[in-house]
Formats: C-alpha cells, sequence, structure tokens
C-alpha cells in the first residue's frame, strides 16, 4: 500500500476543510491528516477517498464521512492512554484515526466479513488495538470500564449496558434516533454511579445499528 506526496497533499487539503467545518481539536486533525484513508477503500474507487462524504464498503455499510469522524472523535475529549471501545469497526477507518491518537482501543463488530478485511489494514497502525466479532450494542463488559465509548451506528434508543461499562467522567458518543430518518447526534457523560450528563449536538444520519440493543431487536 502506497502513501505518496499527492495523497498527503489530499489529506492536508480535507484537514483544511475539517477545520473550516469546525474541528478545532489539534490531536484528531493531525491524526487524520497522517491516517491514509485510501487504504480503506478498494483500488478502483480511491479517487473518491478524500472527499469529505460517506462511501458504501458493502454488506450495506459505509465508510464514515471524514467531518463525522472527526465530530465523534472530538466529542469524546480523549486524553492520552485513553481507553475506548469503538462499536462498529466498519472500513476500520475510525479505529486508524484512534489507534493515531494513542488510544487503548478495543473495536467490535457484528459483520464478520467486515472484520476480516479491516484486520490486515489496522495491523500497520500497530498493536494498541482489541479486535473483538460480536453484538457491540451490548458494549463489551470484558474490558470495562471504559474512558469513552463511540457507536458509529444509530440505535433507536439509549443502550443503557453501555453507561454501566463507563467510568465516572467516561464518555458516550452516540447516534439516536428513527432508522429511516435524521439522528441526533448525543454525547452522555457519567457524572456518578447514578447520574448522567446528556448533550445534543445536532442532526446527522447513521446506517442502523446491529444487534440486541440495535434494530434486531
Amino acid at each position: 500500500m502506497q502513501d505518496n506526496p499527492v495523497h498527503v497533499g489530499k489529506r492536508n487539503k480535507l484537514v483544511n476543510e475539517l477545520r473550516n467545518k469546525g474541528i478545532v481539536d489539534l490531536s484528531v486533525l493531525a491524526a487524520i491528516s497522517s491516517v491514509p484513508r485510501h487504504w480503506f477503500f478498494p483500488k478502483d474507487f480511491e479517487q473518491f477517498s478524500y472527499r469529505d462524504a460517506a462511501f458504501p464498503i458493502g454488506f450495506e455499510q459505509t465508510i464514515s464521512q471524514p467531518f463525522t469522524v472527526a465530530f465523534q472523535t472530538q466529542l469524546l475529549e480523549i486524553q492520552p492512554n485513553s481507553k475506548i471501545l469503538e462499536i462498529g469497526t466498519g472500513s476500520g477507518y475510525q479505529a486508524a484515526v484512534l489507534m493515531k491518537m494513542g488510544v487503548e482501543l478495543y473495536s467490535i463488530e457484528y459483520i464478520k466479513d467486515l472484520l476480516n478485511l479491516a484486520l490486515p489494514v489496522l495491523k500497520k497502525f500497530g498493536d494498541n488495538i482489541k479486535l473483538i466479532h460480536g453484538d457491540g450494542s451490548q458494549g463489551v463488559s470484558k474490558y470495562a470500564p471504559y474512558d469513552g465509548i463511540i457507536v458509529t451506528a444509530g440505535a433507536p434508543a439509549l443502550p443503557e449496558i453501555l453507561i454501566s461499562q463507563l467510568k465516572i467522567g467516561g464518555k458516550l458518543v452516540i447516534p439516536i434516533g428513527e432508522k429511516e430518518n435524521e439522528q441526533q447526534m448525543m454525547r452522555f457523560t457519567r457524572i456518578s454511579e447514578s447520574s448522567v450528563k446528556k448533550e445534543s449536538f445536532g442532526e446527522c444520519k447513521f446506517v442502523p445499528l446491529i444487534g440486541k440493543n440495535g434494530w434486531n431487536s
């Protein structure tokens, strides 16, 4: 897999576009600038890889729009060595951005074929990731608690089990809403064992979250 000066130039242009759209976290922008997004695209579609747009990756799934990846990551307010759970590995692009930020990452994917496609690409970014095949709508209690949980698919409602897997002070970033309509980007911060702060950050649209607490229930 190549990453030449033309690719770097396209990434720099993308980073400037994201900055103009309101991404201010320098660590997020640095990660976006250093992850070759074209590695997550079929060779025949590489020309689309640095557009600020989502793109189909098969299995009725998409690689998220770069702005969406940056915005969700920014909402996590990641600190060095944070322990993060990603629900929905998908292409692996979001995971690669998080790995570049130096987190201890756990990523779970419902569709095994997608996980198998993401694995060899993610290996190029290091070993600070644990990939898991399973129902991410239930979280991954085995490795909890987490400093942050990021959900890359739309849930019908808040899966309360995810809140229970956060550390006190931890954040859950998740799109919630109707399957076929606009969703809301939500952030839940666990203030105490029994108290949660809820914030909304506008409309968004994601593929449906699959699983017990998603649209397969």
